[in-house]
């Protein structure tokens, strides 16, 4: 902690004062999207991922939660089931990897196969750190709209908090670009979109470079 003098004033500036920035990840979301982006061949190494968002953003994340649940295997699992295991659980093992996330993983249904709690956990963290002031910039990197109210809520009472939305080129939240500042992240190809938006960045990253096959 040190001393800063202003206007005869001594103010003490410590870590709790830095600007936290955290970033949200719904996680089966995002693992959704780069599999119909690259098959089961390749996946996204998520540290180098992570690497070069903070490079073209501009930013360190200072924690940064991940939210998934793995996909159920059959009794008898088909070559295109068994490859497509093989690859989410190569990705959610680069993300455990991944220096500085907290991984939260839920469940599938047995009778249905949908994943549960993985959106409620990641709704009410979202929310009540805002209201616990964890955070002071929030990025969501999600292209699942449900979770706008989340992000209204914390505007309406915390007018304070800095609100950005990540989405791949496949996956967008179509209806957050309205609303905040937001970025595609781009790896194959630009989306078209028909209309522009006043907060929306694009930013193409190097797809070989994050990219690692089976």
């Amino acid at each position: 902690m040190k001393n800063i003098e202003n206007s005869g004033v001594w103010v003490k500036i410590g870590k709790n004062m830095r600007n936290k920035t955290f970033l949200f990840i719904d996680g089966s979301n995002l693992y959704g999207a780069q599999f119909e982006l690259f098959g089961p061949e390749r996946y996204i190494d998520f540290s180098k991922f992570i690497e070069a968002l903070i490079k073209n953003l501009y930013v360190n994340f200072d924690k940064i939660y991940f939210y998934a649940s793995y996909s159920p295997k059959s009794k008898r699992p088909t070559v295109k089931e068994k490859l497509f295991l093989k690859n989410e659980a190569l990705f959610y093992k680069s993300v455990r990897n991944t220096r500085n996330v907290t991984f939260f993983k839920g469940y599938r249904s047995k009778t249905s196969g949908k994943e549960k709690e993985v959106d409620v956990k990641l709704t009410a963290d979202l929310v009540s750190f805002a209201f616990l002031n964890k955070f002071d910039t929030v990025y969501l990197f999600s292209g699942d709209a449900d979770f706008l109210q989340a992000l209204f809520c914390i505007r309406r009472y915390h007018k304070s908090k800095n609100i950005n939305l990540l989405c791949l080129e496949n996956k967008l939240m179509y209806q957050g670009l309205f609303f905040f500042r937001s970025y595609i992240i781009v790896l194959k190809s630009m989306p078209q979109l028909k209309r522009k938006f006043k907060y929306l960045t694009t930013l193409r990253l190097d797809m070989e470079s994050i990219l690692r096959s089976t």
